[in-house]
């Protein structure tokens, strides 16, 4: 059976009760407004004479008010009120024929006063140290806005980064170069049924560039830009680091198109515990859940995307990589020789060089810096020049900078007893004699016997002439060598060791073990992995790493510490043997080297006789 349809209300007609309520009020009224009107005001002095003149019927006494009724109504009031006066002030004032009343004194602001400012102290109180407490947990707007995103948010002119600014990573500017078209004209993309990843994870060592490039994203694309680092998310209450996820998502949306980068992603994204006591409730884990929920809500052509950047892609959780989330990782690694030229084009662009600088040169004494590396190194220099009173940076100021950011800061106060200095000569000498002397080995550019840094007494720079990927097992047993000729030199020319060589045994070592246990170099041990490197692939090689699981028995973990000590001490003896021939060279570069401090290439290519050209740094 159908029913019929409800008719709507008009919300123009007023029900019947609303008229009842209002004659109700209206009756209300003129009861008080009569009553009121009916009531006389009498001046005390007025009320006596009533009273004697026997007027006045009845009476209400209060502490400062009288209250009464007249036999007969007087000008039309029956009811009557006054407000009392002291008997024996009111005798005297009868005296002199006065008119008088009495004056209620009102206390009504000062007892409303009494109450609201304590009340109004204990909230002002109250909300200025929660304020501080929401600041100080990196709110601000009170605790009621924890929950809100700290992202900060960058029109187009805010970035002021491009693709122009941005050099030595071209690989993974093209790569970024797709999502910035995408961003502009997102109906392309479209037409043949494909789709633009949600996120993109740019990965690779610290100070590389991956912050830059995502402002340079946005700054191409011309969208806004939200940025915020991944700690930020997570604070002491629970559940306030999946209310900024969603809040973040929540403002990214209403400003689409735009770009959400989220730095340090692993500090938010760090994989899920598993075992007997893990579990899905700690505060980290629902923000990461959070994050991949939204990661799953947006459309790909509503015109967000998501940056993410790390340097622990190893430890992030699977879920967040998996393909619908961040679909791509664009690998933003260390620059190679000719990256690095870009690099300093750019960043000497503020600086005044001097006309001997060449950016070819300061990039050949750079392997292995990043970018930001070459930012500081620029600066370096420039502090050095500004310090010597130079009119330009120079060729030598980029020369010390290096010296200072890889070697340390010199400690010309740290005097050595002569006996001590005499070693560290003959210990350095060692290093750059070997260096020399061997085939394939990086070319030596400066030994100097001034302490720099923390606890090096001397140092041997080393530069190679080019980038390096691989080293093959001569090669690893030459760098050997090269870090024990300063421990081969004490031997040979003081008979004993020193603490000196404390740091190129822990290399040599580390270079001796991987032979054996990752590289497969041991003919007794075979072609075989025992060990798995647990660096992660950013870190740099002088990096610690964490402690090697053993995948191995005992037998073969003898086997394999009697190797290493058998390469160790091989390559000790041929570097021995390579000193003891070169005695005399060794003899007359350790004089020299105690005579003036510091000994450059062209000094050392006289007194060895060997050519030295090529540059960069490889010292203790």
């Amino acid at each position: 059976m159908a029913r019929a349809p409800v008719k709507p209300k008009d919300p123009k007609t007023f029900h019947v009760s609303y008229w009842l309520i209002a004659a109700l009020g209206l009756l209300i009224f003129q009861y008080v407004y009569a009553s009121y009107s009916q009531v006389a005001n009498l001046p005390y002095s007025q009320f006596e004479q009533y009273l004697k003149e026997g007027k006045v019927a009845e009476l209400g006494v209060s502490d400062r008010f009288i209250q009464g009724k007249f036999k007969e109504p007087i000008d039309g009031k029956s009811v009557f009120i006054t407000t009392r006066v002291d008997p024996q002030f009111a005798d005297e004032l009868q005296k002199y024929n006065v008119r008088y009343t009495g004056q209620v004194e009102s206390t009504f602001f000062r007892d409303l006063l009494s109450w609201v400012l304590p009340v109004l102290l204990f909230f002002g109180i109250w909300a200025y140290l929660g304020r501080r407490l929401a600041k100080g947990l990196g709110g601000a707007g009170g605790l009621m806005a924890v929950g809100k995103s700290k992202a900060r948010v960058y029109v187009e002119a805010d970035t002021g980064v491009t693709f122009a600014d941005v050099a030595g990573v071209d690989e993974a500017k093209d790569e970024l170069r797709e999502v910035v078209d995408f961003l502009k004209d997102p109906e392309r993309y479209g037409r043949l049924g494909g789709r633009m990843p949600k996120g993109v994870l740019l990965v690779g060592p610290p100070g590389t560039g991956k912050t830059l490039l995502a402002k340079a994203v946005a700054g191409e694309a011309k969208v806004p830009f939200f940025s915020i680092s991944g700690s930020e998310f997570v604070e002491m209450f629970v559940g306030v680091g999946a209310a900024r996820v969603r809040d973040l998502f929540e403002q990214a949306r209403q400003k689409a198109p735009a770009i959400i980068f989220i730095d340090e992603l692993d500090a938010l994204g760090r994989a899920r515990g598993v075992g007997p006591y893990a579990g899905g409730t700690s505060e980290s884990e629902q923000t990461l859940n959070q994050l991949l929920v939204e990661l799953d809500g947006f459309d790909s052509r509503s015109g967000l995307v998501l940056l993410g950047a790390t340097n622990r892609p190893e430890i992030l959780d699977p879920a967040l990589l998996r393909a619908g989330r961040f679909d791509r990782q664009v690998l933003v690694d260390r620059p190679d020789k000719k990256g690095r030229i870009e690099i300093l084009r750019v960043h000497m662009r503020n600086a005044k060089l001097g006309p001997d600088v060449d950016e070819e040169k300061v990039a050949a004494l750079t392997p292995g810096f990043t970018g930001a590396d070459l930012a500081n190194l620029v600066n370096e220099a420039a502090l050095l020049a500004t310090r010597r009173g130079g009119d330009a940076v120079t060729m030598s100021d980029f020369n010390n900078a290096v010296e200072r950011i890889v070697a340390g800061l010199e400690k010309r106060n740290r005097l050595l007893n002569p006996r001590e200095r005499e070693i560290v000569a003959y210990h350095e000498m060692g290093h750059a004699l070997v260096a020399l002397s061997l085939p394939g080995s990086d070319p030596v550019h400066k030994v100097s016997i001034i302490p720099r840094g923390i606890g090096a007494l001397g140092y041997t720079i080393q530069r190679p002439t080019e980038d390096r990927f691989l080293m093959t097992k001569e090669e690893l047993e030459n760098k050997m060598a090269v870090l024990l000729g300063g421990r081969a030199a004490e031997l040979v020319v003081f008979g004993h060791y020193s603490t000196g060589a404390a740091d190129d045994l822990r290399r040599v070592t580390d270079i001796a073990r991987s032979m054996v246990t990752r590289y497969g170099m041991s003919p007794k041990l075979g072609s075989v992995a025992y060990e798995r490197d647990t660096r992660s692939f950013l870190q740099g090689a002088d990096l610690p790493s964490m402690p090697r699981e053993r995948d191995f028995g005992e037998e073969t973990g003898n086997e394999i510490d009697t190797e290493v000590k058998g390469i160790v001490q091989e390559a000790l003896d041929r570097t021995v043997a390579i000193l003891r021939e070169k005695r005399d060279a060794l003899e007359r570069s350790a004089r020299k080297l105690l005579e003036k401090e510091t000994l450059d290439e062209h000094e050392l290519a006289e007194l060895v006789g060997v050519p030295v050209h090529r540059v960069t740094q490889a010292a203790e």
